[in-house]
């Protein structure tokens, strides 16, 4: 076997080690659901095996399912449908996705006893495994994580892990675990009772081999007579305060955009009314039934496989060799600039943080102590931990102290005049190979770079705020970037452990353009008489994480209102919506109202207490509605507003090739502002839907509130062909697929 090498010892235990060959962590393929089959039936069946330990030749127990597997199986449903029709597509998707279930199942029911010895993480269909076995012994390491975050991906645990963490844990704690997809450490895991024990490393296969020894019961407790569930039957008082409350939760967290999770709640509500197989049968019927889902097929897509190939460098130029980055400079050290001092030191790179004079860059490192003191007061970090990485942060006034810097970003204020003066400070520090990095949000970097003698080493690395929370990193290539400096940013980025995704040049980039137009949309909403509250509803129920008058607060409506005074200046009168640009000048010159900053926006921030919306709203708005007109709103034209605004701008930005591979329109939406991600992204929602139906509904929504709706050329040539974004522009390795 490639995957797994089995031993038995003088006492008849098996020891089964799973190494997968060329991969750096096991995952489960239709290779290895195979291999482990005939393990499993091996120790089943061999009188002189008493029982076996379970264990991994690698640093991590197990990474999860391969989902490329799960993709291709998504393909040929598709051509199964075309060919056999749908019942045969259906009944082999069911067969085929309950392989892996079936397994662990004779592994738990095989009358000997099984121990995973868990050596590192265990994710997914790798710790499912775990949870079959008959006893999990762990050894001790901070860094182990376990988890079933497959919800994440828009998919559920569907080798058994709903059932079997059901009966082991109170239904609502098991809900919650599910359905938030969280990764435990050892000692939460041990809590939970999802682990038996933690051992040194030392000891872990001889601790697992003694359970044996001793006598371990080949017996899962569901499986022996007079079982109680751990919560009590769901038709009792207990259950009837789980279930019906997390329904509600569900809706309200979701707005039943997500069917992976509204299959947790069914699964576990019909499968602990019943015996064990058949829990498993209903959960597989589900798990079949959300895996032919297009929601599923976008969430691997983007999440999974296009995030994958992001991270692995798909974007980087193969002519460049690997970069040592050791040491950068960072110019600014306000929110941005000690944010991206943050993540840089967390990589164990040492950072200049420069400003304008020493007190400034003082208070910029004194800021980030202070948060990084508040995550130790909560337990979420070690205060060791907190000393050693602002030790790697030397904040200084003197740029000279950046002569030895492998990379210098500048995050200083939107304002060409104290850019230009930034770059021409470092110029005269640095030498021939530093690689300059601005992180504008909105001024185009080929004009920026026209004050840096060497424009092939100048670049764009955009980060989104907060810089520790979010995870996408907009990479921005000037007409004269280098490979070199794209190699550079990408190597960094990579070590940052951020996803990045390469756009080209133009005013606001590739997620600024979009996300702006979700903002605009909501002040135009609120324009016409439309209630704030419903707004920010709509948009939540439309899949967006926080509303446009929220995420406007959280940028700052100072900012915005700078945003369209500088696009105006630069592309005329008529660029911007006048009325629009009358609310944000309300608000913030006759107001004060900077956004969450000052606590003042378009919701008050009273200190200790929840945001609200600002009362005095209403009165700075030009129209207000009737109830009977509020009444009669179209909540899913609205809902389709705020999507159809976002993806009719993306695909703008792709035909003009801004965004040039699909994978980072996809993941660049979802990661960079929040792009409904039960959609997969900005132009899977377009293909989703399916581009003349979209292009219909966006012909009929500019006809209704303006030319902002309307489809470019890109997107009528689409739905004209019936063609679809990832099949004209798939990514090269998936061209065949397509």
């Amino acid at each position: 076997m490639a995957n797994f090498k089995l031993d038995v010892d003088a006492d008849g235990i098996a020891l089964i080690t799973w190494d997968t060959p060329g991969r750096s962590m096991n995952v489960i393929s239709m290779e290895v659901i195979g291999e482990l089959t005939e393990v499993v039936e091996k120790v089943a069946t061999d009188a002189a095996i008493k029982g076996a330990v379970i264990t991994s030749g690698k640093d991590a127990f197990c990474g999860g399912a391969d989902l490329t597997m799960l993709e291709r199986m998504g393909a040929m449903y598709a051509g199964m449908m075309k060919n056999e029709g749908a019942e045969a597509a259906a009944s082999f998707v069911f067969e085929e996705s309950r392989k892996l279930s079936l397994l662990y199942r004779r592994l738990e029911t095989s009358g000997k006893p099984w121990v995973c010895a868990i050596n590192g993480t265990a994710m997914g269909g790798g710790f499912e495994l775990a949870l079959a076995c008959h006893q999990r012994i762990a050894s001790e390491n901070p860094k182990t994580r376990l988890g079933l975050p497959e919800i994440k991906i828009g998919l559920f645990p569907g080798a058994g892990g709903t059932q079997r963490i059901a009966r082991m844990m109170q239904p609502a704690d098991a809900l919650q675990f599910l359905l938030k997809g969280d990764q435990l450490s050892l000692d939460r895991a041990k809590n939970a009772k999802l682990i038996d024990a933690v051992v040194p490393a030392a000891d872990l296969i001889k601790a697992s081999k003694e359970w044996i020894k001793a006598g371990g019961k080949a017996v899962k407790p569901w499986d022996e007579k007079g079982f109680k569930l751990p919560g009590g039957p769901v038709y009792s008082k207990a259950g009837m305060m789980t279930f019906p409350p997390a329904n509600a939760i569900y809706r309200r967290e979701t707005y039943d955009n997500y069917p992976a999770a509204r299959a947790i709640l069914q699964v576990v509500y019909e499968g602990l009314q019943v015996d064990m197989n058949t829990a498993l049968r209903i959960e597989s019927r589900w798990f079949s039934k959300i895996l032919r889902s297009p929601e599923a097929a976008a969430m691997i897509r983007s999440l999974f496989v296009s995030m994958q190939d992001l991270n692995k460098g798909a974007r980087r130029p193969a002519s460049e060799p690997a970069t040592n980055i050791k040491k950068i400079g960072i110019i600014g050290a306000g929110f941005m600039g000690a944010g991206i001092a943050q993540v840089s030191a967390a990589a164990g790179l040492q950072v200049v943080l420069v400003d304008r004079d020493q007190e400034t860059a003082d208070k910029g490192k004194a800021a980030l102590h202070k948060a990084l003191s508040d995550r130790v007061m909560k337990g979420r970090m070690k205060g060791a931990a907190r000393d050693e990485l602002l030790a790697m942060i030397t904040p200084s006034a003197d740029y000279a102290a950046l002569k030895d810097c492998d990379l210098i970003i500048e995050a200083v204020f939107e304002d060409r005049k104290i850019k230009a003066d930034v770059i021409a400070k470092v110029q005269a520090v640095i030498g021939d190979k530093a690689i300059f990095a601005s992180n504008t949000s909105t001024l185009p970097i080929t004009s920026l770079a026209t004050d840096f003698k060497d424009q092939p080493r100048f670049i764009g690395i955009h980060f989104f705020s907060p810089v520790d929370r979010m995870m996408l990193v907009e990479i921005i290539l000037g007409k004269n970037t280098g490979d070199k400096a794209l190699a550079v940013a990408l190597d960094y980025v990579r070590a940052v452990k951020k996803t990045p995704i390469v756009v080209n040049d133009s005013r606001g980039f590739y997620a600024n353009r979009c996300v702006l137009a979700y903002i605009q949309e909501g002040h135009l909403m609120l324009l016409e008489g439309i209630p704030a509250a419903m707004i920010e509803n709509t948009a939540r129920m439309a899949g967006m994480p926080v509303g446009p008058l929220s995420l406007n607060d959280e940028t700052g409506v100072d900012l915005g209102l700078k945003i369209l005074r500088a696009t105006e200046a630069d592309l005329g009168a008529g660029t911007v919506p006048p009325a629009q640009k009358k609310l944000l000048e309300d608000l913030v010159e006759k107001n004060g109202r900077f956004g969450r900053k000052n606590g003042k926006g378009f919701y008050d921030y009273p200190q200790g207490a929840p945001k609200k919306l600002w009362p005095g709203l209403s009165d700075i708005l030009p129209k207000k509605l009737s109830n009977a007109e509020i009444d009669a709103i179209d909540v899913e034209e609205l809902k389709q507003r705020f999507l159809v605004a976002q993806a009719a701008e993306a695909a703008r930005t792709f035909e003009e090739k801004v965004v040039t591979d699909v994978r980072e329109a996809d993941v660049g939406s979802i990661l960079g502002w929040g792009f409904a991600p039960f959609t997969g992204g900005a132009l899977s929602y377009i293909d989703m839907m399916g581009t003349k139906k979209f292009v219909e509904l966006a012909k009929k929504l500019e006809k209704k509130y303006g030319p902002r709706f309307a489809p470019n050329k890109l997107l009528i040539d689409l739905a004209d062909s019936n063609d679809t974004f990832y099949h004209r522009f798939a990514p090269p390795k998936k061209k065949e697929a397509a």
